[in-house]
């Protein structure tokens, strides 16, 4: 038994020099997965927004306020579900929301009918999908921080940006 101690010392140093050669090797696949996500999502922005509007106008129920208009921001927030793995890009909105039919034309009323929300995208198998759902008053940045526990901000591309 005495002699065999240079064996675990050989497995030690073996495991070692695999999680020092494999941690870098993971960082770079993750680096090269998001940077295909990145592209992948410019690449199908505007399609990603219409479809993002047209289900959450069909899962507006009635009674249920009614967006008028909805306008995104340029700037994105991508994050990482640190359970999961899964990558999200946050976008933030703003929605004209119709309360109620005949509501006030005034300016005030105009004014507290506008929302500003979280437009919510996810990278799912290589594409990116929405289910048109948006985190309500809150900002791409107020929903990180309210939701730090979960989500790692990996990037953040601000407006105006190429």
């Amino acid at each position: 038994m005495i002699e065999s101690w240079w064996i675990v010392l050989t497995a030690a140093v073996v495991v070692a020099v695999l999680v020092y050669i494999a941690w870098p090797l993971k960082k770079t696949s993750q680096q090269v997965h998001f940077a295909r996500a990145r592209r992948e999502f410019h690449r199908h922005r505007e399609w990603l927004e219409a479809k993002f509007i047209r289900l959450a106008a069909a899962r507006a129920a009635e009674g249920s306020p009614r967006w008028d208009e909805c306008y995104f921001d340029d700037a994105v927030a991508y994050v990482r579900n640190r359970n999961t793995n899964e990558l999200s890009a946050f976008v933030e909105v703003t929605v004209a929301v119709d309360d109620f039919p005949g509501s006030p034309t005034d300016v005030a009323g105009i004014v507290s009918n506008v929302r500003v929300g979280t437009a919510v995208f996810r990278y799912h198998r290589d594409h990116w999908e929405t289910d048109g759902r948006a985190i309500l008053n809150l900002s791409p940045a107020e929903a990180i921080r309210l939701y730090r526990n979960d989500l790692e901000m990996i990037d953040q591309e601000l407006a105006g940006r190429t």
